[in-house]
Protein backbone atom coordinates (compact mmCIF):
# COMPACT_ATOMS: atom_id res chain seq x y z
CA UNK A 1 0.00 0.00 0.00
CA UNK A 2 3.03 2.30 0.32
CA UNK A 3 4.13 2.09 -3.04
CA UNK A 4 0.49 2.62 -4.33
CA UNK A 5 0.64 6.19 -2.17
CA UNK A 6 4.03 6.86 -3.71
CA UNK A 7 2.52 6.51 -6.97
CA UNK A 8 -0.30 8.34 -6.31
CA UNK A 9 1.66 11.09 -5.02
CA UNK A 10 4.00 11.01 -8.10
CA UNK A 11 0.87 11.59 -10.07
CA UNK A 12 -0.08 14.49 -8.73
CA UNK A 13 3.41 16.30 -8.83
CA UNK A 14 4.77 15.17 -12.24
CA UNK A 15 1.56 14.33 -14.20
CA UNK A 16 2.32 12.43 -17.61
CA UNK A 17 4.79 10.36 -16.67
CA UNK A 18 5.05 6.97 -18.56
CA UNK A 19 5.11 3.47 -17.03
CA UNK A 20 8.95 3.35 -17.27
CA UNK A 21 9.54 6.70 -15.89
CA UNK A 22 7.39 5.52 -13.23
CA UNK A 23 8.67 2.19 -12.85
CA UNK A 24 12.23 3.84 -12.20
CA UNK A 25 10.90 5.77 -9.43
CA UNK A 26 8.74 3.05 -7.74
CA UNK A 27 11.93 0.26 -8.28
CA UNK A 28 9.44 -2.07 -9.62
CA UNK A 29 8.67 -3.10 -12.98
CA UNK A 30 5.79 -1.29 -15.53
CA UNK A 31 3.73 -4.50 -14.66
CA UNK A 32 3.33 -3.73 -11.21
CA UNK A 33 2.86 0.37 -12.01
CA UNK A 34 -0.64 -1.02 -14.01
CA UNK A 35 -1.95 -2.83 -10.59
CA UNK A 36 -1.07 -0.05 -8.63
CA UNK A 37 -2.48 1.99 -10.99
CA UNK A 38 -6.00 -0.36 -10.95
CA UNK A 39 -5.62 -0.16 -7.42
CA UNK A 40 -6.20 3.23 -7.25
CA UNK A 41 -9.02 3.26 -9.57
CA UNK A 42 -11.01 0.90 -6.76
CA UNK A 43 -10.19 3.02 -4.17
CA UNK A 44 -12.22 6.00 -6.51
CA UNK A 45 -9.88 7.74 -7.47
CA UNK A 46 -9.53 8.31 -11.54
CA UNK A 47 -6.71 7.56 -12.89
CA UNK A 48 -6.33 7.57 -16.64
CA UNK A 49 -3.59 6.20 -18.85
CA UNK A 50 -2.54 7.19 -22.65
CA UNK A 51 -1.77 3.99 -24.88
CA UNK A 52 1.52 3.96 -26.96
CA UNK A 53 4.94 4.33 -26.86
CA UNK A 54 4.99 7.88 -25.06
CA UNK A 55 2.02 7.21 -23.30
CA UNK A 56 1.47 8.48 -19.31
CA UNK A 57 -0.26 8.42 -16.47
CA UNK A 58 -2.17 11.07 -14.93
CA UNK A 59 -5.41 11.89 -12.52
CA UNK A 60 -8.35 13.02 -14.37
CA UNK A 61 -8.97 16.84 -15.22
CA UNK A 62 -10.52 18.58 -12.55
CA UNK A 63 -9.97 15.95 -10.01
CA UNK A 64 -8.92 17.05 -6.14
CA UNK A 65 -7.83 14.65 -4.03
CA UNK A 66 -9.41 14.47 -0.46
CA UNK A 67 -7.20 16.16 1.98
CA UNK A 68 -5.86 13.27 4.00
CA UNK A 69 -4.74 10.12 2.42
CA UNK A 70 -3.44 7.59 4.80
CA UNK A 71 -2.62 3.48 4.63
CA UNK A 72 -4.05 1.12 6.20
CA UNK A 73 -1.93 0.71 9.36
CA UNK A 74 -1.46 5.07 9.14
CA UNK A 75 -4.92 5.63 9.37
CA UNK A 76 -5.46 3.15 12.21
CA UNK A 77 -2.82 4.34 14.30
CA UNK A 78 -4.72 7.98 14.04
CA UNK A 79 -8.01 6.55 15.11
CA UNK A 80 -5.79 4.20 18.04
CA UNK A 81 -4.62 7.30 19.05
CA UNK A 82 -7.84 9.02 19.02
CA UNK A 83 -9.46 7.04 21.18
CA UNK A 84 -6.61 6.01 23.29
CA UNK A 85 -6.28 9.45 24.03
CA UNK A 86 -9.83 9.58 24.81
CA UNK A 87 -9.69 7.16 27.20
CA UNK A 88 -6.41 8.48 29.03
CA UNK A 89 -8.23 11.97 29.27
CA UNK A 90 -5.79 13.69 26.88
CA UNK A 91 -8.05 15.51 24.95
CA UNK A 92 -8.83 19.15 25.13
CA UNK A 93 -12.05 19.72 24.29
CA UNK A 94 -14.97 16.72 24.33
CA UNK A 95 -16.37 17.78 20.53
CA UNK A 96 -12.87 18.33 19.38
CA UNK A 97 -11.14 14.35 19.28
CA UNK A 98 -15.00 13.13 18.00
CA UNK A 99 -14.86 15.79 15.37
CA UNK A 100 -10.84 14.81 13.97
CA UNK A 101 -12.08 11.10 13.77
CA UNK A 102 -15.11 11.58 12.00
CA UNK A 103 -13.41 13.93 9.37
CA UNK A 104 -10.95 11.71 9.33
CA UNK A 105 -13.91 9.02 8.53
CA UNK A 106 -15.59 10.84 5.85
CA UNK A 107 -12.63 11.80 3.68
CA UNK A 108 -11.30 7.41 3.60
CA UNK A 109 -12.31 5.55 0.89
CA UNK A 110 -14.50 2.92 1.03
CA UNK A 111 -12.65 -0.12 1.48
CA UNK A 112 -10.76 1.31 4.50
CA UNK A 113 -13.08 3.64 6.25
CA UNK A 114 -15.34 0.36 6.86
CA UNK A 115 -13.14 -2.24 8.68
CA UNK A 116 -11.27 1.29 10.97
CA UNK A 117 -15.21 1.48 11.86
CA UNK A 118 -15.58 -1.98 12.84
CA UNK A 119 -12.52 -1.33 14.96
CA UNK A 120 -13.76 1.95 16.96
CA UNK A 121 -17.54 0.30 17.20
CA UNK A 122 -15.58 -3.25 18.85
CA UNK A 123 -12.94 -2.02 20.43
CA UNK A 124 -12.80 -2.60 24.34
CA UNK A 125 -10.13 -1.14 27.05
CA UNK A 126 -9.50 -2.97 30.31
CA UNK A 127 -9.10 0.35 31.97
CA UNK A 128 -11.31 3.28 32.97
CA UNK A 129 -11.72 6.17 31.16
CA UNK A 130 -9.92 8.67 33.10
CA UNK A 131 -12.20 11.83 33.94
CA UNK A 132 -9.77 14.85 33.05
CA UNK A 133 -9.58 18.18 33.32
CA UNK A 134 -9.28 19.43 29.78
CA UNK A 135 -6.90 22.47 29.01
CA UNK A 136 -7.71 25.33 26.31
CA UNK A 137 -6.03 24.30 23.43
CA UNK A 138 -4.89 27.79 22.33
CA UNK A 139 -3.07 28.23 26.29
CA UNK A 140 -1.66 24.17 25.67
CA UNK A 141 -0.64 25.15 21.96
CA UNK A 142 1.08 28.58 23.22
CA UNK A 143 2.78 26.49 25.92
CA UNK A 144 4.46 24.06 24.04
CA UNK A 145 5.94 26.85 21.50
CA UNK A 146 7.31 28.33 24.38
CA UNK A 147 8.53 25.63 25.67
CA UNK A 148 10.86 24.88 22.17
CA UNK A 149 11.35 28.53 21.08
CA UNK A 150 12.15 29.69 24.59
CA UNK A 151 10.49 32.44 25.63
CA UNK A 152 8.75 33.45 28.84
CA UNK A 153 5.16 33.51 28.70
CA UNK A 154 2.71 35.82 30.70
CA UNK A 155 0.38 33.70 32.91
CA UNK A 156 -3.22 34.51 34.36
CA UNK A 157 -3.91 31.67 36.92
CA UNK A 158 -6.84 30.51 39.21
CA UNK A 159 -5.34 28.41 42.06
CA UNK A 160 -6.89 25.45 43.68
CA UNK A 161 -8.49 28.15 45.98
CA UNK A 162 -9.59 29.85 43.73
CA UNK A 163 -7.09 33.33 43.92
CA UNK A 164 -6.13 34.55 40.64
CA UNK A 165 -2.55 36.10 39.96
CA UNK A 166 -0.76 37.01 37.00
CA UNK A 167 3.14 35.73 36.70
CA UNK A 168 5.84 35.44 34.20
CA UNK A 169 7.14 32.18 33.81
CA UNK A 170 10.13 30.19 31.54
CA UNK A 171 8.19 27.26 30.76
CA UNK A 172 10.56 24.19 30.64
CA UNK A 173 8.40 21.16 29.87
CA UNK A 174 4.46 20.12 29.39
CA UNK A 175 3.78 16.83 30.96
CA UNK A 176 0.75 14.98 31.34
CA UNK A 177 0.02 12.77 34.14
CA UNK A 178 -3.02 10.89 35.75
CA UNK A 179 -5.51 12.45 33.65
CA UNK A 180 -3.84 16.18 34.30
CA UNK A 181 -1.97 18.38 32.33
CA UNK A 182 0.76 20.57 34.20
CA UNK A 183 3.31 23.03 33.48
CA UNK A 184 6.86 22.72 34.73
CA UNK A 185 9.30 26.13 35.01
CA UNK A 186 10.71 29.10 36.91
CA UNK A 187 7.98 31.09 38.09
CA UNK A 188 9.10 34.95 38.15
CA UNK A 189 6.81 36.08 40.78
CA UNK A 190 7.94 33.02 43.69
CA UNK A 191 11.80 33.17 41.80
CA UNK A 192 12.20 29.73 42.11
CA UNK A 193 10.79 26.28 40.32
CA UNK A 194 6.59 25.80 40.10
CA UNK A 195 4.68 23.56 38.60
CA UNK A 196 1.25 24.28 37.46
CA UNK A 197 -2.03 22.87 36.08
CA UNK A 198 -2.45 23.93 32.96
CA UNK A 199 -6.54 23.42 33.36
CA UNK A 200 -6.59 26.44 35.78
CA UNK A 201 -4.38 28.95 33.01
CA UNK A 202 -6.60 30.81 32.02
CA UNK A 203 -4.57 32.69 29.71
CA UNK A 204 -1.08 32.56 28.36
CA UNK A 205 0.69 34.86 25.49
CA UNK A 206 4.11 34.18 24.49
CA UNK A 207 6.56 37.64 25.35
CA UNK A 208 9.46 39.08 24.03
CA UNK A 209 11.78 37.57 27.42
CA UNK A 210 13.95 34.46 25.80
CA UNK A 211 15.67 32.04 28.44
CA UNK A 212 17.88 28.90 28.50
CA UNK A 213 16.65 25.61 30.12
CA UNK A 214 18.79 24.62 32.91
CA UNK A 215 21.48 21.54 32.01
CA UNK A 216 19.71 18.17 32.06
CA UNK A 217 16.07 19.89 33.33
CA UNK A 218 14.05 16.62 32.69
CA UNK A 219 10.26 17.72 33.78
CA UNK A 220 9.23 14.37 33.99
CA UNK A 221 11.66 13.52 37.64
CA UNK A 222 10.75 17.17 38.70
CA UNK A 223 6.91 17.25 38.54
CA UNK A 224 6.36 13.26 39.98
CA UNK A 225 8.86 14.35 42.61
CA UNK A 226 6.78 17.45 43.60
CA UNK A 227 3.91 15.37 43.92
CA UNK A 228 5.10 12.73 46.06
CA UNK A 229 6.47 15.72 48.73
CA UNK A 230 2.74 16.81 48.75
CA UNK A 231 1.43 17.65 52.23
CA UNK A 232 -0.08 14.74 53.66
CA UNK A 233 -1.42 13.88 57.24
CA UNK A 234 1.39 10.72 57.59
CA UNK A 235 4.90 11.16 57.06
CA UNK A 236 6.19 7.62 56.11
CA UNK A 237 9.69 6.31 56.16
CA UNK A 238 10.83 3.49 55.58
CA UNK A 239 13.75 1.41 54.81
CA UNK A 240 13.62 -1.36 52.06
CA UNK A 241 16.74 -3.92 51.96
CA UNK A 242 17.01 -4.29 48.21
CA UNK A 243 18.49 -3.24 44.37
CA UNK A 244 17.26 0.25 44.16
CA UNK A 245 16.70 0.12 40.56
CA UNK A 246 14.87 -3.10 41.08
CA UNK A 247 12.32 -1.07 44.03
CA UNK A 248 11.98 1.98 41.54
CA UNK A 249 10.35 0.05 39.38
CA UNK A 250 7.63 -0.92 41.52
CA UNK A 251 7.03 1.64 43.44
CA UNK A 252 5.11 4.79 42.07
CA UNK A 253 7.54 7.54 41.45
CA UNK A 254 4.58 10.37 42.06
CA UNK A 255 4.14 8.94 46.05
CA UNK A 256 7.46 7.65 47.49
CA UNK A 257 11.04 9.12 46.94
CA UNK A 258 13.55 6.54 47.48
CA UNK A 259 17.93 6.87 48.94
CA UNK A 260 20.22 4.72 48.22
CA UNK A 261 21.67 4.10 51.77
CA UNK A 262 24.71 1.74 52.73
CA UNK A 263 21.79 -0.25 54.57
CA UNK A 264 19.30 -0.54 52.06
CA UNK A 265 16.77 1.91 49.60
CA UNK A 266 15.22 4.37 52.30
CA UNK A 267 11.78 5.27 50.82
CA UNK A 268 10.12 8.69 52.38
CA UNK A 269 6.02 9.08 51.36
CA UNK A 270 3.45 11.27 52.17
CA UNK A 271 0.36 9.28 53.13
CA UNK A 272 -3.39 10.07 53.17
CA UNK A 273 -4.04 6.41 54.66
CA UNK A 274 -1.44 4.32 56.40
CA UNK A 275 -3.39 0.88 55.09
CA UNK A 276 -2.79 2.01 51.42
CA UNK A 277 1.24 1.88 52.41
CA UNK A 278 0.73 -0.81 54.42
CA UNK A 279 -0.70 -2.96 51.35
CA UNK A 280 2.04 -1.17 49.09
CA UNK A 281 4.79 -2.51 51.54
CA UNK A 282 3.12 -5.80 51.82
CA UNK A 283 3.34 -5.93 47.88
CA UNK A 284 7.34 -5.88 48.06
CA UNK A 285 9.75 -9.03 48.02
CA UNK A 286 12.30 -7.70 50.25
CA UNK A 287 12.80 -7.37 53.76
CA UNK A 288 11.91 -3.97 55.15
CA UNK A 289 11.90 -2.21 58.49
CA UNK A 290 9.46 0.82 59.23
CA UNK A 291 11.34 3.66 60.72
CA UNK A 292 8.13 6.16 61.00
CA UNK A 293 5.16 6.10 61.94
CA UNK A 294 4.75 3.78 64.49
CA UNK A 295 0.98 3.33 63.45
CA UNK A 296 1.97 1.94 60.40
CA UNK A 297 2.83 -1.51 62.08
CA UNK A 298 -0.31 -1.31 63.53
CA UNK A 299 -1.98 -1.14 59.69
CA UNK A 300 0.54 -3.98 58.66
CA UNK A 301 -0.66 -6.15 61.68
CA UNK A 302 -4.59 -5.44 60.83
CA UNK A 303 -3.37 -6.11 56.79
CA UNK A 304 -1.66 -9.57 58.29
CA UNK A 305 -4.99 -10.66 60.09
CA UNK A 306 -7.15 -9.59 57.07
CA UNK A 307 -5.21 -11.98 54.61
CA UNK A 308 -5.00 -14.63 57.74
CA UNK A 309 -8.86 -14.61 57.54
CA UNK A 310 -8.77 -14.94 53.99
CA UNK A 311 -6.43 -17.47 53.90
CA UNK A 312 -8.05 -19.86 56.71
CA UNK A 313 -11.80 -19.37 55.30
CA UNK A 314 -13.41 -22.93 54.25
CA UNK A 315 -14.59 -23.42 50.61
CA UNK A 316 -17.87 -21.69 50.33
CA UNK A 317 -18.12 -19.49 53.68
CA UNK A 318 -19.28 -16.33 52.72
CA UNK A 319 -17.03 -13.42 54.27
CA UNK A 320 -19.81 -11.39 56.85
Amino acid sequence: MTRVLALLELLQTHPGLTGAQLSDRLGTDVRTVRRYAARLRELGIPVESDRGRFGGYRLARGYRMPPLMLTNEEALVVMLGLLAGERLGMGTTAPAGAGALAKIERVLPDPLRAPLAAMRDTLSFTTNTVLAQTPEAGVLLTLAQACRSGHTVGLRYRSWHQEHTERDVDPYGVVFHSGCWYLVGHDHLRDGLRTFRIDRITSATTGAATFTAPDDFDPVTHLTASLAQTPAPWQVEVLIEGPIEDIARRLPRTIVTLTATPTGVLMRAQAAQLDSVARLLASLEWPFTIHSPDQLRQSLKDLTRQLTAAAERPLGDTPK
